[in-house]
C-alpha cells in the first residue's frame, strides 16, 4: 500500500533492526504473515554467527553448517516470503507517537507501527595482535557454541568475572588444560563461581597476566599466544608507561574471550524501552505470566541476545525472533491503522 511513495514517507506495518538469526527468524514469520518486514542491517551483517566457521548444534543440520551459511540461506528464506533488507544503523529512535521513527546515520529515517528489536549484543574483545585475522578459527567468545572442537587441546580463556569462570568450568569437560587468563591478582567473579573454578583439577590460573598477541593462522588455527606479566598487575598498562614486563608464549590449541558482552541498545535510551544495568532489554510477561517478547513499549519487542545475557545461542534467538514476529503480529491486529496515534507507555 505504501508502493511509489519515498522510503522517508512509507510506513512498514514492522521494522526489525539486526539480521542475526534472531532478526532472520522474525523476518521469516512476518514475512510469512504478509507484513511485508523492512529488515535493518548494521555495521555487522548477519551478528556474531558469521564469526563462527561451523556451527554443530542448530538443529536439523546432523553434519554441521557454517555460520555465514546458515545466516545466508535465513536472508533467501525471508525474501522469499516478502521481507525487504537495507543498510544502515540506528541513531536514535522516537516512540512517543505511532508510527515510530528511526534515525538512520545517513539522516534517513524510517517509519514503523511496530519495531522488533534484534540488534544483538557484540563480545568485548581484548586488543591483542592477531585476533582479528584468529577470531572464528580457534579464537572465540563462546565455548557453549565451539568447546567441542578443542578436545585435548590446551586452551586459554581470558577474564576474570563469572563470564570467564563459566567459559572455563564448560571448556575443562573437553579440553586437556584450561588456564584463565587475567590482569589481576583476584577474580571480579561470584564466590560460588571462583570456588568451582579454582576447585577443578583441569582449571588453572595465570594472574597479574594479559594476551598479547595471537599465533596461528586461518588453515591452521590458533597454534599459541604471546602472555605478558607483572607482579602488580595490569602488565599494559605498566608496559605503556615504560616498566619492564615479562613475555612469554605458550603453546595452545585454542582461546576463548570470557569478559562479556555489551547490547546493543544505545539507540533506545530514554525511549521508554526498559534495560537493565548492562544495557540488555527487559521484556515482560502477560497476564498469564507466560514469556513474551513484549517491551515497556507497546508495539516494540525484543529478540535475540538483545534481551538474553545467559543463554545466547543460536537456537534461543531463533526462537525468540519467531516469538516477536506473533508478538508483533497479533498486536497489529489489535490496531486501527492511524500513522499519528499516540501510544502509551507500561507502567
Amino acid at each position: 500500500m505504501n508502493e511509489g511513495k519515498a522510503e522517508s514517507e512509507r510506513v512498514h506495518e514492522v521494522v526489525i533492526v539486526g539480521s542475526g538469526v534472531a532478526g532472520l527468524s522474525a523476518a521469516v514469520y512476518a514475512a510469512r504473515a504478509d507484513l511485508e518486514p523492512l529488515v535493518l542491517e548494521g555495521p555487522e551483517p548477519g551478528g556474531q554467527l558469521t564469526l563462527t566457521t561451523d556451527v554443530e548444534n542448530y538443529l536439523g543440520f546432523p553434519e554441521g553448517v557454517g555460520g555465514m551459511e546458515l545466516i545466508q540461506n535465513g536472508k533467501e528464506q525471508a525474501a522469499r516470503f516478502g521481507a525487504e533488507f537495507t543498510h544502515g544503523t540506528v541513531e536514535n529512535a522516537s516512540l512517543e507517537r505511532r508510527p515510530y521513527e528511526l534515525e538512520l546515520s545517513t539522516g534517513e529515517i524510517l517509519r514503523a507501527r511496530a519495531l522488533i528489536v534484534a540488534s544483538g549484543a557484540s563480545a568485548r574483545w581484548v586488543g591483542a595482535d592477531g585476533e582479528d585475522e584468529l577470531m572464528g578459527y580457534g579464537l572465540s567468545t563462546c565455548a557453549t557454541c565451539d568447546g567441542a572442537f578443542h578436545r585435548g587441546d590446551d586452551v586459554l580463556v581470558v577474564g576474570g568475572g563469572d563470564s570467564a569462570m563459566e567459559e572455563a568450568l564448560f571448556l575443562a569437560k573437553f579440553a586437556d588444560s584450561v588456564t584463565v587468563v587475567h590482569r589481576r591478582d583476584e577474580l571480579r567473579a561470584s564466590e560460588i563461581m571462583a570456588e568451582r573454578a579454582r576447585e577443578h583439577e583441569d582449571v588453572d590460573f595465570r594472574w597479574n597476566t594479559e594476551l598479547e598477541a595471537l599465533h596461528g593462522s586461518q588453515a591452521d588455527g590458533v597454534t599459541g599466544a604471546t602472555l605478558i606479566s607483572h607482579p602488580e598487575g595490569h602488565p599494559t598498562d605498566k608496559a605503556d608507561a615504560g616498566l619492564e614486563v615479562t613475555r612469554e608464549t605458550v603453546d595452545v590449541g585454542g582461546v576463548f574471550y570470557g569478559i562479556g558482552h555489551t547490547p546493543n541498545t544505545d539507540f533506545l535510551e530514554d525511549t521508554g524501552v526498559e534495560r537493565d544495568e548492562s544495557g540488555y532489554l527487559h521484556t515482560r510477561s502477560d497476564d498469564a505470566d507466560r514469556v513474551t517478547t513484549v517491551t515497556a513499549v507497546d508495539g516494540v519487542f525484543a529478540a535475540g541476545d538483545v534481551a538474553d545475557p545467559r543463554y545466547r545461542q543460536a537456537i534461543t534467538a531463533a526462537g525468540t525472533g519467531s516469538m516477536a514476529a506473533l508478538d508483533a503480529e497479533a498486536y497489529l491486529e489489535t490496531l486501527e491503522h492511524v500513522e499519528t496515534q499516540p501510544i502509551e507507555v507500561s507502567q
